[in-house]
């Protein structure tokens, strides 16, 4: 008999059990793995092809974000069309916890300082008020994305994109802050960012 009750409340949890949480990780892990993320975005998430960001230590919630906007074709990136397709919401926020749980660096490729564009990069992302969103280390949190740490190459690209109206995110206060910026402006705050501890 006591058996039998046992066995009858061990099948009672087991139905009312909660799926696995999502945010897994380890799971991201397997699916990047399995969508070759790494071919783009590097080991361990450090990109090394020009103009590709890389995501180690990326806000969860802004990678998220993203892929959503790719899966739904929303953001037109035609490299991330194919990854993105038929992934549900819970492989995505998968994804993203792999991501943000992998140490962002100081990208490698980095280069040498320049002290003349690295302080008018700072002077610039003052005037702009850019840590009031990215915070005053340039890690981001949720949605906003982390930009120390990335390519030069690409932070300027995106920046350029923003400025010229080709970029839209979740909303347009990007477009606004970078409008009227020359190139040498944003050649100097993506140098300011990339060289950043």
């Amino acid at each position: 008999m006591r058996a039998a009750l046992l066995g009858a409340a061990a099948t009672l949890v087991a139905a009312l059990a909660l799926p696995a949480t999502a945010q897994d990780a380890t799971r991201g892990a397997a699916l990047a793995a399995e969508r070759n993320c790494a071919a783009c975005h590097g080991a361990g998430g450090i990109s090394a092809i020009p103009h590709m960001p890389s995501l180690a230590g990326q806000q969860a919630d802004y990678i998220t974000l993203q892929m959503i906007l790719f899966r739904e074709g929303l953001r037109q990136v035609p490299a991330m069309a194919e990854p993105a397709r038929g992934l549900s919401d819970r492989n995505i926020e998968d994804l993203a916890a792999h991501f943000a749980s992998l140490p962002s660096t100081p990208h490698p490729e980095r280069g040498t300082p320049n002290p003349t564009l690295i302080t008018r990069g700072a002077e610039l992302s003052a005037t702009r008020n850019c840590q009031a969103c990215h915070l005053p280390d340039y890690s981001g949190r949720a949605n906003v994305p982390r930009i120390n740490h990335q390519r030069e190459d690409f932070l300027l690209h995106s920046m350029q994109e923003y400025r010229d109206n080709q970029r839209v995110g979740a909303d347009t206060q990007m477009n606004g802050l970078l409008h009227g910026l020359t190139n040498p402006d944003l050649t100097a705050i993506a140098h300011y960012l990339a060289q950043r501890p």
